[in-house]
This record gives structure tokens, sequence and C-alpha cells, in this order.
């Protein structure tokens, strides 16, 4: 190790994203000792295990708080701090006040005493910082941990901040600031909007899970891209971002969503339910992916569209209530230029229930494959039930898309390697033109080619 280049060993040790690590590292050589106050990032995380030790009458007296290890690390660097990224690990996160009645403050690392104390050290040299706290000890403490930081940290390019509780007075503004992501972060509106005015070159935000809001709004000339969640249920929500290309939003039931995004080419949007939700004409819309259990209302919603070339359609919880309204010459019908087609597990049963699918009249059925030829490639994912209803719907697709030629078929890797195997022997053998791909997939796990 010692004969390697320092510069070489530098690079690795930078790489590492674990200060505790490097620190035992260092104590195995002299060279990687001198050189390991010489990495310009501090990545810190308390395990589960240390935090239980922290707490047994039996270690804690051994235990170093977690706080002054960073100061530590800090103070021993020789070089400017470029990247602060603290916080507790996974298994912590899940853990909630009633189960561990925990008051102390040693993991309330969004505190503003130990903020500040670690902010004036190094606050100028930033670039990034990363926080995340632990609830337990500070969902019913607020935080001063942002104006904080836009007092001390000028230069900082990208701020992440999770698990808090968040006070926004004395904010100042961040002209540098490009990125900011809150998760499960409690925030008033009047706080958003203090936000929206004090980062004004935002070009990334991430909104996840962030609670308190009734009618919050973004406005934020430069942003391009956004991923909102919203925990609650708010009365409606405005986005006005000029320049904003990606926009994936996540909320329960709004009664009004106000987007002035002029240029925006993607949109990911999930509701729970559609309610009484409109949708504005989007002229740019290049990607769709739409997620609903009211699927077919929320498609009902949106105008008639022909930039959209990518449609992915999801539906969790599809009821009888929609068989009898829900088809592929409804998707078309608002969406005539779609190429490539995504269908969830939940769409796909729901269209091969439709009865007027294979039973089509014969207007209905001239106009269906007329406003589908468009399409290209389609990508389902089935629950085989009945193995002729669905070869069935697949023949009925083949006949209305006359220029499909790429079917990538994922099948439930639950389903019966008999059945599957039968499936696709007759599919392939039914249609040559198409390129026939097949896959496996299951709820929580990574798709599968086969």
């Amino acid at each position: 190790m010692d004969h390697l280049p320092h510069s070489l060993l530098l690079e690795i040790l930078t790489r590492l994203h674990d200060s505790a690590l490097l620190t035992r590292l260092k104590l195995t050589s002299k060279t990687l000792n001198s050189l390991s106050t010489q990495t310009p990032s501090i990545h810190l995380q308390c395990s589960h295990s240390r935090y239980l030790k922290s707490r047994s009458p039996l270690t804690m007296s051994q235990i170093t708080p977690f706080k002054t290890i960073l100061i530590k690390l800090i103070d021993t660097s020789e070089v400017p701090v470029e990247s602060v990224c603290i916080g507790v690990e996974n298994s912590l996160r899940g853990l909630v006040y009633d189960d561990v009645e925990d008051e102390s403050d040693d993991l309330f690392l969004t505190e503003s005493g130990f903020v500040e104390e670690w902010a004036r050290r190094v606050g100028e040299g930033l670039k990034m910082v990363s926080v995340c706290d632990f609830w337990v000890q500070s969902c019913w403490r607020r935080s001063r941990v942002l104006p904080i930081i836009s007092n001390y940290c000028h230069s900082l390019l990208e701020l992440e901040v999770k698990n808090a509780w968040l006070s926004v007075d004395g904010l100042k503004p961040m002209p540098m600031l490009r990125k900011l992501t809150l998760e499960f972060i409690r925030l008033d509106d009047e706080d958003l909007d203090k936000l929206n005015e004090c980062f004004p070159a935002l070009q990334v935000l991430n909104l996840i899970g962030v609670g308190g809001l009734t009618d919050p709004k973004i406005h934020l000339f430069n942003l391009k891209a956004c991923q909102w969640t919203v925990s609650n249920a708010p009365l409606s929500l405005t986005i006005c971002a000029p320049n904003l290309a990606s926009l994936e939003l996540k909320c329960a039931k709004p009664r009004k969503l106000s987007i002035d995004a002029p240029l925006l080419s993607h949109f990911h949007l999930s509701l729970e339910r559609a309610g009484q939700f409109k949708v504005e004409e989007l002229k740019t819309l290049k990607t769709l992916h739409l997620e609903s259990s009211d699927l077919c209302y929320l498609l009902c919603t949106f105008p008639y569209n022909t930039t959209i070339q990518n449609l992915t359609l999801d539906s969790p919880k599809c009821g009888p209530v929609e068989m009898t309204k829900f088809s592929l010459l409804k998707v078309f019908s608002v969406f005539p230029n779609a190429s490539s087609l995504t269908l969830g597990s939940g769409v796909w049963s729901e269209l091969m229930m439709c009865p007027s699918a294979p039973l089509a009249p014969v207007a209905e059925s001239l106009r269906a494959r007329s406003i589908m030829k468009g399409l290209k490639q389609i990508t389902a994912y089935l629950v085989l039930g009945d193995i002729d209803i669905t070869l069935s719907f697949i023949s009925y697709v083949l006949g209305k898309c006359s220029n499909l030629s790429d079917m990538a078929l994922f099948i439930h890797r639950d389903v019966d390697s008999g059945v599957a195997s039968s499936l696709i022997s007759s599919c392939v053998t039914q249609c040559s033109r198409v390129r026939w791909r097949w896959g496996t997939w299951k709820e929580g796990t990574k798709d599968c080619w086969i």
C-alpha cells in the first residue's frame, strides 16, 4: 500500500464515502494516516449498533458522542472541506417517538447550536451539505438549520435535509444553490414561499413527503427538474416554472393542479383519486406516466394531445366499475400519436376484460385501427389467469396496431412455468412480424429478462 502513488491513494480515500472507515484505515499505515486528513469530504453515518451501544449502561461511557466526531474530523482536516454528509442509517429512520421515548439530543443533527458550530468552521468552502436527522429527536423540535447554513455557506451548490421540522426565520438568499432536497419535512405554505424567494437559481428541487402544506406554490424561474411527493391532501398545488422540463408529482386527491411550464416534456403523475382534478393543455409533452386507481377518470381530464410519444399507464387498484369505461380506443382517442405504450398489470387486466375490445362494432373497430396505427412498441406486465383470454386480447392488439413491431411481455414470477411457456410459444407462432421479448416481474423486485 505504501508503494502506491500518493495521488492514487488519495483518490481512493476520497471515494470511500465513509469517514468512520477512513479513521480505522489510517491506523494500518503511516501513509494512510498522513493522507486521511487531506480528503475534502466528510461522510459520517450513525449505525444502529452504535446507537444501541450509546444507550447501554455497559458501553455508553466508551462511545464518543457522534457530534464530537464530526467536529474532530473538521478540526483535523488539512484541506478545505467541500462536502459534509451526516446522518443516521436506514434502520434508525423507522423508529418512532412512542417506541423510543427519547428526549435526548445527541442525534438531533439539525440542532441550531451544533449546525452553527461546524458551519462556522467550514461554511465558506462547502459545495454540498446533506443532513439526515433522527426523527425521534427532531420531530418535536423546530430547527433553524436552513437559516444557519444560508448565513455561513455562501458557495453551496447542493443541499439536502431529511427528517426535520424546519423554520425559515432569518433565511438569507443563496444565489449559488442549484439543487435542494427536502425529505420527510414539516413545512408551512409561507415557508415554501420563502424558499422560492431565497433560492432563485434552483435547477433541481426534490420535495419528498413534505407535510403541513395546504395551498403550496412553487415559483422558480430556473427550475428544470422537480420531484414532488405530497404527504397530506392539499387543496391545490401550483407550479410556475418556465424552464421546467421534467416533473414527477405524487399526491392524494388535490382539488386543483395548476402547471405553468411551457417547456415540460416529461411528466409522471400519480394520484390516489382523481376527484375533480383538471389538467390544462401541455403542448410540449413527449413522455407521460399516469398512475391512479381512478385511471379512467384521470385519463378523461387530459385534453387531446398529439405530442406525447411515450405513454405509461398504471392502475394498482382497478375495480370492476372501471371495466366498462376503459379501453385502448379511449387511450388513443386522447393520445393518438403515442408510439410506445407501457401498461401496468392492473391496466392490462382491465383492458383484457373490456367488452368493447374483441367484440367491438365494425365502425368502432375501423376507428381503432386508424388511430392506433402509430403504435410501434408495447411493454406490458401480466398476471396470467385465463391464458385463452390473454391470447385473445393479444390477437386483438396485433390486429388493430398494424405497425406494431416490438412487444415486451413480463410474466409474474408466481405463474406456473408451463403456463408461461405455453403463452410464449403461442404468441411467437401467432405473429412473426413482431419482435417478441419476454421477462419476469414481481412486486418489490427488479424485472428480469428471459
